[in-house]
């Protein structure tokens, strides 16, 4: 099975998906500050994938004090708590719609309107695995990040082919 899902809200409740956040951070052992709650909440209200300069610069507009470790310690907390992604190829962040789950993603990355959905087909996860495997590797973590066009720029571009 693969899920798709956007960036973004994730189709989820953004305050839910905070307090998600909170519960998981407390079963993890971990603690989700005020600063790194914050910087979620601004990936998750974000349509598009995020830099840290980004957030930096929407903490500021804020009144909130900060440089950029401060900001790069909270994605780091994030990240090890699996609550987002990181896309190398961008270095962007996007939030993780299934936390809870220990995954690996596949994300596919327009590079018209840089939209992100991520997918989550084990089956990816198990060739990328059996083929490691085949080459005496032992796969520690994957990210597949593929880059392309999403159907909405597709159309727009039919469209402007068509004199629309």
């Amino acid at each position: 099975m693969v899920n798709v899902t956007s960036c973004g809200t994730h189709g989820q409740d953004i305050e839910a998906a905070l307090r998600s956040a909170e519960r998981l951070c407390l079963r993890r052992g971990s603690r989700l500050t005020t600063l790194r709650r914050r910087v979620l909440e601004i990936i998750l209200h974000s349509e598009r994938p995020r830099g840290a300069y980004a957030i930096l610069d929407e903490l500021r507009a804020e009144g909130r004090s900060g440089a950029p470790p401060t900001v790069y310690r909270a994605l780091d907390f994030l990240l090890e708590q699996r609550l987002i992604h990181r896309l190398a190829s961008l270095n962007v962040f996007i939030g993780c719609p299934h936390p809870e789950r220990n995954h690996n993603g596949q994300f596919l990355i327009c590079q018209h309107c840089g939209r992100v959905d991520e997918l989550a087909s084990f089956a990816v996860e198990q060739a990328i695995r059996d083929s490691a495997s085949e080459h005496q590797f032992t796969v520690a973590s994957q990210m597949v990040e593929i880059l392309g066009c999403c159907a909405d720029c597709q159309s727009r571009e039919l469209r402007s082919d068509d004199g629309h």
